[in-house]
């Protein structure tokens, strides 16, 4: 069965699983959970538990939680699966990529730390960008899966600079390791970012490490326009310098 937690901050919505969590469950927890926030108008943020406690999902109540995050995926702000189940912690590793809203699994005795990131959405953008006006470069900072939300507010900057410019001299992108996507919805966003910019842009620089990093600029040669290359992660200020237009900065491409 699924429990109420009790001790949940306003805006979440806690559950325990108890034994066996079959179809009526989601019936009668779940489902009048994600109506209230249709009448309301609002977003649900949830966090489950799986502890000892927990002993399995019924085939019905498998099938019904398919239908409810089918029918009601774009009504989730966050999740949090609480859980020291191997089995349990890996699904949803797997599947977070396809939420559409951000997924985080805790351990069990992490309950406290998963409803205080619940309770802290939703969040700005997670990586960091800055436009400077002498050189009409955008250096982007990425330290965490890219989401759509950090393309958004790319695009923002982008766009007000457009107005009254007719192009971006480049863009730097300063990475440890390239980190992917937090989920499907980042890496459209990006895919769309891409499409709607890559012409008003005349560089694009990859300062990062690691062999995704060596790959991107070769690929990225076959979908945009903007000259492209790739420099190492400590060498920030010589991608900067080929992006502004220094005959030799270092990079290889």
């Amino acid at each position: 069965m699924l429990e109420r937690i009790t001790d949940a901050p306003a805006g979440v919505d806690a559950l325990k699983a108890v034994g066996d969590v079959t179809k009526r469950d989601y019936e009668t927890v779940v489902e009048p959970i994600v109506d209230a926030a249709r009448r309301e108008g609002r977003r649900v943020r949830m966090l489950c538990e799986f502890g000892p406690e927990f002993g399995s999902f019924t085939p019905g109540a498998a099938w019904e939680d398919l239908k409810v995050g089918l029918g009601s995926m774009r009504l989730f702000e966050g999740c949090a699966v609480v859980t020291d189940t191997g089995w349990i912690r890996e699904a949803t590793t797997l599947a977070r990529f396809l939420a559409p809203c951000p997924v985080r699994v805790f351990d069990v005795g992490d309950r406290a730390e998963a409803l205080d990131w619940l309770s802290s959405l939703p969040q700005g953008p997670g990586v960091s960008h800055r436009l400077d006006p002498e050189s009409h470069i955008i250096v982007v900072e990425v330290d965490a899966p890219l989401r759509s939300q950090d393309f958004d507010a790319l695009a923002q900057t982008a766009d007000a600079w457009l107005e009254t410019h007719d192009r971006l001299t480049g863009l730097v992108v300063h990475a440890r390791e390239f980190p992917g996507w937090e989920n499907v919805t980042g890496l459209l966003r990006h895919v769309r970012f891409v499409r709607d910019h890559h012409r008003k842009v005349r560089r694009v620089a990859l300062a990062a490490d690691g062999r995704l990093a060596d790959l991107m600029p070769h690929l990225g040669r076959h979908f945009v326009r903007a000259e492209l290359r790739h420099f190492g992660y400590d060498d920030l200020d010589g991608a900067v310098a080929w992006v502004a237009g220094a005959p030799d900065a270092g990079g290889q491409r």
